[in-house]
């Protein structure tokens, strides 16, 4: 088939050209051939384009169906890594979210030490991002108790994936469980199996114990650990950032959500070593107690301060402008726009990709189509949306 629509279009071409030569050859017909010629001559050329651009599709196509579906593996936690989630599952990829258990505040941390379990608040945020269920059970699952005895300040999801927990005897098999109640496009996977403690050393010399604690204090933070610091990840998440096309980490807040992955024993050392695309999604706001007067370079420096250099390939950074009513909204809660400061980067041997990243209603936040379409792009794996 294809031969024979190559063949048609040189056919027309070539027929095209012989009655522009005659029309031009033969004085006495007043340029009639030549006309004909003319038109022959467009629509054989214009079918060649059209075969050409018929063919790089087929190739195409064949290409992505030999390579398989992108494999894309996101890091973090927190509403941040949501943003970035929702715009991936509309993409034909397959997806895992590695996110940490770190958290100690709100309901997560009353349900973490009542009944020794992980933090599930992270982990239902990204499965509620993921799924593909009615908006009805979406909010259930996001419903917050007001009042009750014991009950107010809990999720709904919470309490699920902790009954779950209960019942399966496994924090892991309660996710998956839970992922197949919600239809969830990907997986999503805790970094550890135990909760773990986050410890901030501070520049003054103090040292502040627990996630929700950390921000609260106001000061410089100098460096964070994990406790137990031996602490193994998943099997699952190793070979996820093996086999994966892309590994993206980010957007949320650097010290209480992306360094406590990062921080487990192995995950960095994966990183390095996998052939993908190593990609970091920069904040666009500073966070109030973690980034005071943070730029874009310098989130990467931090992250490489902790776990050593050459992590990253690129950095994507918001060079959007934001609106002066949006930025004085933030600046009563002590945050201001990150600083894209370009050239830092070249130091670090991060390319850094600097464009409009921003969406923003009530808040200045990712815009999770442009981050889902940059991030395809830079492995190479444009993808149609998804059609489920």
């Amino acid at each position: 088939m294809v031969r024979q629509w190559w063949l048609l279009a040189w056919t027309v071409c070539s027929f095209g050209l012989g009655l522009l030569a005659a029309g031009v050859g033969i004085r006495t017909v007043p340029g009639q051939a030549s006309v004909i010629g003319l038109i022959c001559l467009l629509v054989g050329s214009g079918l060649l384009s059209l075969g050409w651009w018929r063919d790089e599709q087929q190739g195409r196509k064949a290409m992505i169906a030999k390579l398989g579906r992108a494999k894309v593996v996101t890091i973090g936690g927190g509403t941040g890594l949501s943003v970035i989630l929702r715009g991936l599952k509309e993409y034909d990829v397959e997806l895992t979210a590695v996110v940490t258990v770190a958290d100690d505040g709100g309901s997560s941390g009353r349900l973490r030490s009542e009944l020794d379990m992980p933090p599930p608040g992270d982990i239902r945020n990204c499965l509620v991002a993921l799924a593909d269920t009615e908006l009805l059970l979406e909010k259930l699952w996001q419903h917050r108790f007001t009042s009750g005895e014991g009950l107010a300040g809990h999720s709904f999801g919470n309490l699920f994936i902790a009954a779950l927990t209960d019942i399966t005897g496994d924090f892991e098999t309660a996710i998956r469980e839970a992922s197949r109640v919600l239809a969830v496009r990907g997986r999503v996977l805790p970094a550890v199996r135990k909760a773990v403690v986050l410890r901030a050393h501070m520049t003054d010399g103090t040292v502040v114990e627990g996630e929700s604690r950390i921000p609260e204090v106001k000061k410089r933070i100098r460096r964070v650990e994990i406790v137990p610091a031996n602490v193994e990840p998943l099997d699952e998440v190793v070979r996820a950032i093996e086999e994966a096309d892309a590994v993206v980490i980010g957007p949320g807040s650097l010290y209480t959500s992306i360094l406590p992955n990062l921080l487990v024993t192995g995950i960095a050392d994966a990183i390095r070593k996998s052939t993908a695309k190593k990609i970091y999604v920069c904040n666009v706001m500073t966070q109030p107690g973690e980034t005071d007067d943070f730029t874009a370079s310098m989130h990467v420096k931090t992250i490489y301060d902790h776990v050593g250099p050459d992590l990253f390939d690129y950095a994507l950074v918001n060079s959007a402008p934001i609106p002066p009513a949006v930025i004085e909204q933030y600046r009563e809660k002590h945050a201001a726009p990150v600083t894209a400061d370009l050239k830092n980067f070249q130091n670090l041997g991060v390319t850094v990709i600097a464009q409009n990243f921003l969406h923003y209603a009530i808040y200045a936040r990712h815009d999770g189509r442009s981050i889902s379409e940059q991030i395809l792009s830079l492995i190479g794996r444009e993808r149609g949306k998804n059609k489920g």
